[in-house]
């Protein structure tokens, strides 16, 4: 059937997206810090809206917009315009056997909707290993800010890139 929808995340969806979450760490490896607790990992203080992409009545993919908190990596090198809002995107995956239907794109298109809306210039960082998530972000217009470093605990430190979202129009 293949039918793909992206819409808000509501509370009832947690326990769905953690076990998709779980899922992309057996398979993918992130997030690179583990997954000891899922639900909470998707949830955040700072979070400004999330989204789900649900196949067939399964939740298959996720992604957050929060707003920056101390330690992000791409907020730190940004130097945002005066007046320029800025948030934070990330808690982005799709669950390996949804892959190729085009869900990590329309998740980042429900984020960007959602930030032009709201006037933010959207910053995240991603992993250097996961080339495929650099080449969507490079496709939808997403620029490289730098190199930078992901603390993924336990002193372990994982290189990273800093990347901006289009300009909003």
């Amino acid at each position: 059937m293949n039918n793909l929808t992206i819409r808000p995340r509501t509370n009832a969806d947690l326990p769905a997206a953690a076990r998709a979450l779980v899922n992309v760490h057996e398979t993918d490896g992130y997030p690179v810090e583990g997954v000891s607790d899922p639900e909470g990992w998707l949830q955040s203080d700072a979070l400004l809206t999330a989204f789900v992409a649900e196949l067939d009545g399964r939740i298959v993919g996720h992604v957050a917009i929060t707003r920056p908190q101390t330690g992000d990596a791409a907020a730190e090198l940004y130097h945002p315009a005066p007046g320029e809002s800025i948030g934070m995107l990330g808690r982005l995956f799709v669950v390996s056997d949804a892959r190729g239907l085009g869900a990590a794109r329309q998740l980042m298109e429900a984020a960007a909707n959602f930030a032009r809306e709201r006037h933010l210039r959207l910053l995240l960082d991603v992993m250097a290993k996961d080339q495929a998530a650099i080449r969507l972000y490079e496709r939808l217009g997403w620029t490289r800010l730098g190199a930078t470093e992901h603390d993924a605990g336990n002193g372990r430190v994982v290189p990273a890139l800093a990347m901006l979202s289009p300009a909003p129009v």
